[in-house]
């Protein structure tokens, strides 16, 4: 039965999507935080240089956050697009699109205010989600 369930549950996901943990910090919340407190701000991956300064200089803000993908300073993975998708208990699906701009230990770390877009107005302290990397004009990047 188990080999049945993991089968299932890959067979689930549309292909290129992984289930990952979604957690959120306020530090993302505020528009005027510094690009420089990230890990996507300067070199040459980072979006200073691509005139975001400020976290609500970026066109998906609040939308923002940090990603498992971002591996640290300058990654090639900032400003990363990514979809993301949350099932709630109701079986409610919804999804958003977020700019990567930081590292994350695992999954996503967004800003508060795009947790409640996903979970329904909600702020449940940890949810599974669905990922998938999509193309950076989905950001406006």
């Amino acid at each position: 039965m188990k080999y049945f369930t993991t089968v299932a549950t890959l067979v689930a996901l549309p292909l290129g999507s992984f289930a990952v943990e979604a957690t959120y910090d306020p530090v993302y919340d505020n528009r005027k935080g510094s690009m420089r407190s990230v890990a996507c701000s300067d070199g040459s991956n980072g979006l200073i240089r691509h005139g975001y300064n400020t976290y609500g200089d970026l066109p998906t803000f609040p939308n923002i956050g940090g990603a498992q993908a971002v591996a640290g300073w300058n990654s090639p993975k900032c400003g990363s697009c990514w979809n993301i998708t949350y099932t709630n208990p109701q079986d409610v699906t919804r999804s958003i699109v977020i700019t990567a701009i930081d590292t994350a230990s695992g999954g996503f770390n967004l800003a508060t205010p795009a947790m409640r877009r996903l979970a329904g107005g909600e702020t449940p302290g940890r949810i599974m989600v669905t990922s998938q990397e999509v193309d950076a004009s989905l950001c406006g990047l």
